[in-house]
């Protein structure tokens, strides 16, 4: 059995946009040559490829595909490239050579801090759409072994599905207040008793940096007052305006804030990628890898 690779994009188109509707718009076909596409596809492979849901998801049949698409368009990418018919002059082909699309799972104080730089830089230098998916560090890797993106930022140094690991460094946190936050709670002392009192402000359900931090001074941080507020720069803004205490990453410390104590929380990121001999994936990693070692703290 042969996947056509057009089957396999429309998959793929279909899982990126959500919807059979959205995936006609990008392909430029029409929403009912999109479903003959797809039964097409799962009559061939004997399963279902995708989930009817809002959005459309896939199941393990379609990240499969999803896979494949991706490789197919990356390794065809780079063919045209070797062809001479690509971006093998940066700046000046870029406006004129074809596109490839390039999903990317990053955390985000790391997409806040330090990730953008690197992609702005191979965005100017290669024609290439970067969709950034943003997520925990310990989940990120959990989209590149579906094939949702092509590689990721992630907290786990194990390679997922075979892929290629490359350590970055290590994103320092320190738990910090306003001066006025503090004199208001811990005018006594960064004690337990005030610990268990004074409000903090966490990213979401599934971020465990604060609860953490909490538990190895030893207080129990579910009976601890908290906000949520899930977008890092909105995070950092909440700390300065007093909202509470919360743990800062380093390239966002100031020296209008003040540091509680101890412990300070390092995680170990890396850069996880498909094991895919790819030149333009590379020169992705290699550029990211870069600005990690001039911005994370080293692995030791």
């Amino acid at each position: 059995m042969k996947i056509d690779a057009q089957l396999a994009a429309t998959i793929a188109a279909v899982i990126d946009e959500g919807s059979f509707e959205a995936a006609a718009r990008r392909l430029h076909i029409t929403q009912s040559a999109v479903s003959q596409r797809v039964r097409v596809v799962e009559q061939q492979i004997g399963r279902a490829a995708l989930v009817r849901s809002r959005p459309v998801r896939a199941t393990e049949a379609g990240e499969a595909l999803v896979r494949l698409a991706r490789q197919v368009e990356l390794l065809e990418h780079d063919v045209m490239v070797a062809f001479g018919l690509g971006d093998a002059e940066p700046e000046a082909a870029v406006e004129t050579a074809a596109r490839v699309r390039i999903p990317l799972a990053v955390n985000a104080d790391s997409m806040a801090t330090w990730f953008l730089s690197p992609i702005a830089r191979i965005a100017r230098q290669h024609p290439i759409d970067v969709d950034l998916h943003r997520d925990d560090q310990d989940y990120t890797a959990r989209m590149l072994e579906s094939g949702e993106v092509m590689a990721a930022v992630t907290s786990e140094a194990e390679p997922v599905g075979g892929s290629a690991v490359t350590p970055l460094g290590v994103l320092e946190y320190r738990a910090m207040a306003t001066t006025d936050y503090f004199e208001r709670w811990f005018a006594d002392g960064v004690s337990n008793d005030a610990l268990r009192k004074a409000p903090f402000v966490d990213f979401d359900r599934r971020d465990a940096l604060q609860q953490g931090w909490l538990r190895a001074r030893g207080v129990d941080p579910w009976s601890v007052p908290r906000h949520y507020v899930p977008a890092s720069h909105d995070f950092s803004h909440a700390v300065r305006l007093g909202l509470g205490w919360g743990l800062i990453p380093m390239p966002q410390a100031t020296e209008d804030l003040i540091e509680l104590g101890e412990p300070r929380i390092r995680v170990p990121l890396y850069w996880q990628q498909w094991n895919l001999r790819s030149p333009l994936l590379d020169a992705i990693a290699a550029e990211v890898a870069a600005e990690a070692s001039r911005v994370l703290v080293p692995l030791r």
